[in-house]
């Protein structure tokens, strides 16, 4: 009979031994999975809040779904390029506007699929708040859905080119080539476009006020 009420008391101690290391490996687990997940900082969501006092209200991005390598950011200048200049570097998706104090502001952007992409020396013609978006002839013979916007599609928050468009011309000619807003925080980072540079909302029209018409503009 001693020797069952041992073994009964060693069982549960061993039980309760064994739960108790169930729950610090919970709460290990738990520890390990917060530190794993990043936490954005407070200036960051701030640089992408809403903007309800926008023509059309702009919702906050979804930033948590942007790596925060493309985050706005101002780092070293490395391009070489005169104060002033946009520069996109479609290999890494980035733009930097190039500063006069040896630094640049980087932004991070969704570029052209193969095919589609444009590069050169050029320049910002004009620039328009809100624009409506008219498909080139080429994109609705490849997409037929697009034949409604023909002759453009009006402003607003679902529109392709977003809060803000950024025009660029080569030798007076319309390359159809512009830098514009976009909604889809999945796309930053990534080549889906046809061709155009897609910024988050909140991050072109930080860029519309500062870059004025006639801005150089390098695309690698």
């Amino acid at each position: 009979m001693t020797e069952m009420m041992i073994s009964r008391r060693h069982l549960l101690s061993g039980s309760a031994s064994l739960a108790t290391l169930a729950l610090a490996g919970c709460a290990v687990s738990g520890q390990r999975l917060e530190a794993e997940t990043p936490r954005i900082p407070a200036d960051v969501l701030a640089t992408y809040a809403a903007l309800p006092n926008e023509q059309f209200p702009v919702p906050a991005a979804r930033i948590d779904l942007v790596e925060p390598q493309f985050w706005r950011q101002v780092v070293p200048d490395r391009t070489g390029e005169r104060p002033g200049t946009v520069v996109v570097d479609t290999a890494s998706r980035f733009l930097y506007l190039v500063r006069d104090d040896g630094q640049a502001i980087r932004y991070g952007v969704g570029i052209g699929r193969d095919g589609f992409a444009w590069s050169g020396r050029a320049s910002i013609a004009y620039k328009k708040e809100w624009p409506t978006w008219t498909p080139p002839s080429e994109m609705i013979d490849r997409q037929p859905e697009l034949e409604p916007y023909r002759n453009g599609m009006p402003p607003g928050i679902g529109n392709p080119l977003g809060a803000r468009a950024l025009y660029i011309f080569k030798d007076g000619k319309d390359t159809l080539y512009r830098l514009h807003g976009n909604p889809d925080e999945r796309s930053i980072g990534k080549a889906v476009s046809s061709g155009c540079v897609r910024l988050l909302n909140q991050d072109v029209i930080d860029l519309y006020e500062r870059v004025p018409a006639g801005t150089p503009i390098v695309v690698m």
